[in-house]
């Protein structure tokens, strides 16, 4: 089984749309663009985001584009001319590329994994890691301006999608297995998050982030929903030795149990050979990874829950835990740390953060908690 491709992202009515005033002028839909030329009559000074206009020739020779800019949207020759000689500014789509840098969206699964068919090699998911591994060290200047013309269309989409969501983050390892208790225990950890009216986020890849994401994704359905996906994971354990069969394992729990519950996904092309999940409905993916490690922690807004890994998880509780000690983002968000043993003992982080915390006002907003089923009880009542 494979994912159909994506669908075009509906238009939001203007009324729906958050940080309205500051994002009024932005246009990022067909439907979009047809609704403000009917209503305004003009496009002056609006930012027209990866909209194919090749059908609106008429429309771009007689509106007002004064002061417009339009990001990578296709048009006819006749009218990127009468645009451009209007005042607008106009940057063309990239042709040969894997990915959109202006996209307006986030990703979905079935974007990401379209042509997983053909194997995991054909989705546009594997070919824009591979355009990244060829020009991350070539040292061409407008390559690194895609990635991050790329990473700020995402963070802009990441932004919308948010606005206003009490997000908890759960950050944990890729290794964590399908088909064990520990992977359970974390998906049962992103349901209770997502029924208790959080907005699950996620590093976005394999083992305890899947897992948090899934158990957001089986949130609507009744407990044993969750029970018998993971059964179903679980004949493909891990990204390894297979990415193909992998994530095929996962589209077939998504066609069994379609509208799942929403949550986010924040991967990078960084880690290349860890893949997306497929459980979080939004995914911002990003080529810089210190971005998207700042952008997670940043976003998590209430809370993040640190279930035990290696490097990767060690660094993210630091990097959450400095804002938090000098209070630069605000009030100090809370902290879970999962696994007694695992963060005093094996890596023992709990004794240096404590260390930091001590007369923080960080430090009534950490804890410690033993088992996994602790967490979300833990998260709710610091948040309080």
């Amino acid at each position: 089984m494979h994912p159909t491709p994506a669908q075009p992202h509906p238009a939001q009515p203007r009324s729906a749309q958050p940080n309205r005033a500051a994002r009024d002028c932005e246009i990022e839909s067909l439907a979009e663009f047809d609704e403000v030329v009917a209503a305004q009559g003009t496009l002056a000074r609006y930012r027209v985001q990866a909209v194919d206009l090749t059908d609106r020739t008429d429309v771009l020779l007689t509106t007002d584009t004064t002061g417009a800019v339009f990001l990578g949207c296709p048009m006819s020759a006749e009218a990127a001319a009468r645009v451009g000689a209007s005042g607008a500014l106009v940057f063309p789509p990239v042709p040969d590329l894997p990915f959109d840098p202006y996209r307006a969206f986030a990703y979905t699964p079935a974007e990401l994994f379209d042509s997983l068919g053909e194997g995991y090699a054909a989705t546009p998911d594997a070919r824009s890691y591979a355009w990244f591994q060829r020009t991350k060290a070539d040292g061409d200047i407008f390559a690194s301006m895609l990635r991050s013309i790329h990473d700020d269309a995402v963070s802009d989409a990441l932004d919308e999608i948010l606005a206003g969501a009490r997000v908890v983050g759960v950050m944990g390892g890729h290794a964590m297995a399908r088909g064990t208790e520990e992977y359970a225990g974390a998906a049962r950890l992103g349901r209770d998050l997502a029924r208790a009216g959080f907005t699950v986020a996620t590093g976005g890849g394999p083992g305890a982030m899947e897992a948090a994401n899934l158990g957001a994704y089986a949130a609507p359905f009744d407990d044993g929903m969750l029970e018998e996906a993971c059964r179903l994971l679980a004949k493909a354990p891990s990204f390894r030795p297979s990415v193909t069969d992998w994530a095929r394992a996962a589209f077939e729990v998504r066609e069994r149990w379609p509208d799942g519950g929403r949550s986010v996904g924040i991967p990078t092309w960084f880690y290349g050979h860890e893949p997306p999940n497929a459980f979080a409905a939004h995914i911002a993916k990003y080529f810089a990874n210190a971005t998207r490690e700042d952008g997670l922690l940043a976003r998590s807004n209430a809370g993040v829950v640190f279930l035990p890994g290696a490097a990767g998880t060690v660094q993210e509780i630091f990097d959450n835990a400095t804002p938090n000690y000098y209070e630069s983002r605000g009030e100090p968000t809370p902290m879970v740390l999962v696994n007694r043993a695992h963060w005093t003992e094996r890596l023992p982080a709990w004794p240096l953060l404590t260390s930091l915390a001590r007369e923080r006002s960080m430090a009534s907003r950490i804890t410690l908690v033993d088992r996994i089923d602790q967490a979300s009880a833990a998260v709710k009542r610091l948040s309080t």
